[in-house]
This record gives structure tokens, C-alpha cells and sequence, in this order.
């Protein structure tokens, strides 16, 4: 996943949690909070277009805009570039990691890595 700076991280928070895609104005009025032009929030879409993270379709003269990958595999690539990062002791910083989690998010990795370990050995 490309670096994602504050206004970029802000809009693909909208559009995953959107049930639907949503027009640069849409998106605009969501962020309310900010003070925002309508060319910026176009541009961030644009650039997020560019990045694949966001598709967008026609929808009469303007774009409906929506996520072109889940916050799971978006998230998921971030820690694999984080892992890159870390050079050649990625299992020292994957060993790391799992020791800083919870008992649930621990129950989550073990129970994913025994259905992988399932599905290689049959």
C-alpha cells in the first residue's frame, strides 16, 4: 500500500465505512469538520485513483468514488512494508509483534495460522 498521508487516510476511513460509493461532495460533507474545498477532496480522490486504493464510476456528470482495496488487505500490505523495513530479521519483528498483543488479537493469529498450516499440509 502506497504511503497515505492525514486527508488521504481520512477519505479511504469514509469511503470503507461508506455502504455505498460517494461523490467528491458526499465525501466533502463527511469530513465536515475541516475547511475544505471541493477541488481539494477531488484531488486527494484523484491521487488515491492513481495509487489504486479508490475506482470510480461514472454517475452523470460527476464520479462516485469507492475503495478499490478492504481496510484488511490495506492494512495488511502496510505491515508488510513495515516488515520490508525491517530488513533481513523480519521473524525477530514478527516474534516481536506477536508478543505485544492481546490475548484475543493472539487467539486471531494462532487460529489463522493453523487454518494456513491445515490447508499446506493436505
Amino acid at each position: 500500500m502506497p504511503h497515505l498521508g492525514e486527508l488521504e487516510r481520512s477519505v479511504m476511513n469514509i469511503l470503507w465505512d461508506a455502504p455505498a460509493p460517494l461523490k467528491v461532495r458526499e465525501v466533502l460533507d463527511i469530513l465536515g469538520e475541516r475547511d475544505l474545498a471541493y477541488t481539494t477532496v477531488m484531488t486527494v480522490l484523484d491521487r488515491l485513483g492513481n495509487k489504486t486504493m479508490v475506482r470510480r464510476e461514472r454517475d452523470g456528470r460527476a464520479f462516485r468514488y469507492a475503495p478499490a482495496i478492504s481496510r484488511d488487505a490495506a492494512t495488511s500490505e502496510l505491515l508488510h512494508a513495515a516488515l520490508d523495513q525491517a530488513g533481513a530479521d523480519r521473524t525477530a519483528a514478527l516474534v516481536h509483534f506477536a508478543r505485544t498483543v492481546d490475548p484475543a488479537e493472539a487467539q486471531a493469529l494462532r487460529a489463522a495460522l493453523d487454518e494456513i498450516e491445515s490447508r499446506t499440509s493436505s
